[in-house]
């Protein structure tokens, strides 16, 4: 297992005695994998700088009235290391340390770091976990069998996961090939479009229509370009007309009220110097996701 990060680096900037190991149902665990990125790159320096940004985020959620932080406690590991390793052995390293966090009996909240990553703590999930659901927000579908001659690259992470399980959920996607586009209708993946959110094709109680789908248990992978570009646009491909933020909260809140929320991955910030908000609203969506798993 990776050592530990001091106050001055870790999630929120908490003292020692919220963030041992020990002492902390929460671990945050740094995974700066980039190794298929296609367009936007910076994507490895994303977990640092949500890290770095998380330092300005409030302990106290107003809209939960509670201080996580101090009532769980949280322990940011290490970064883990991919210098010189193949992708295949990457994903093996993170399903690895991801499944003996979980036999510790710890939350995890996987930091990326592109998607691809995300197929290693959702398999081992999955083997923790029966009735589980993946809910996926994201852009794109990523449901591509191949791309770029490699079954391993971003664009194909919900295809592994599909191998695995068809208990997917995604909203907002609003970019996918003809390939994927078959693919959910032939796998009846449940897929809530985002322009089908914008024009109230579900009326106005999507976010419950969504959360029906789900199964008792739910795995999130967050891309971050499912939310719209104005309002994050430090990520590898930022698509037009995605998700905003009171909508988004309001779907992960009806997620923890009525089903558990057992780990999550926050992934594809790729940091820009011209766009340094995006951080913290990373930084900010990783603990509001926390606070209503723990509702």
């Amino acid at each position: 297992m990776p050592g530990i990060l001091s106050k001055a680096n870790n999630f929120l900037g908490i003292g020692v005695k919220h963030t041992s190991f020990n002492n902390s149902k929460i671990v945050i665990l740094s995974v700066p994998l980039e190794k298929t990125v296609s367009y936007g790159k910076g994507t490895a320096k994303g977990p640092r700088e949500i890290l770095k940004a998380s330092h300005f985020v409030e302990f106290y959620d107003e809209e939960l009235g509670k201080e996580l932080c101090f009532s769980k406690g949280i322990c940011t590991l290490k970064p883990l290391d991919f210098e010189n390793q193949r992708i295949e052995t990457a994903l093996q390293k993170i399903y690895k340390t991801v499944k003996f966090l979980i036999n510790e009996n710890k939350f995890v909240v996987t930091l990326g770091g592109e998607h691809s990553l995300s197929i290693s703590p959702i398999k081992a999930y999955l083997e923790a976990y029966t009735n589980l659901s993946v809910l996926q927000i994201d852009a794109h579908s990523d449901l591509r069998d191949t791309y770029e001659n490699s079954k391993h690259s971003h664009a194909c992470v919900m295809a592994r996961v599909a191998e695995l399980t068809k208990n997917i959920v995604q909203v907002g996607i609003r970019a996918q090939s003809k390939e994927e586009a078959e693919f959910v209708k032939k796998n009846k993946i449940n897929t809530f479009y985002a322009r089908d959110i914008c024009t109230k094709k579900f009326r106005k109680d999507w976010q419950k229509k969504a959360v029906s789908k789900l199964k008792k248990n739910v795995y999130i992978t967050f891309d971050l370009d499912g939310f719209d570009p104005s309002l994050l646009p430090a990520t590898g491909t930022p698509e037009p007309g995605g998700l905003f933020w009171n909508e988004t909260m309001s779907l992960l809140k009806l997620v923890g009220k009525e089903k558990n929320i057992v780990g999550f991955d926050v992934v594809e910030l790729a940091p820009s110097k011209y766009h340094p908000a995006s951080n913290f609203v990373a930084a900010k969506l990783v603990y509001k996701i926390l606070n209503y798993a723990f509702m």
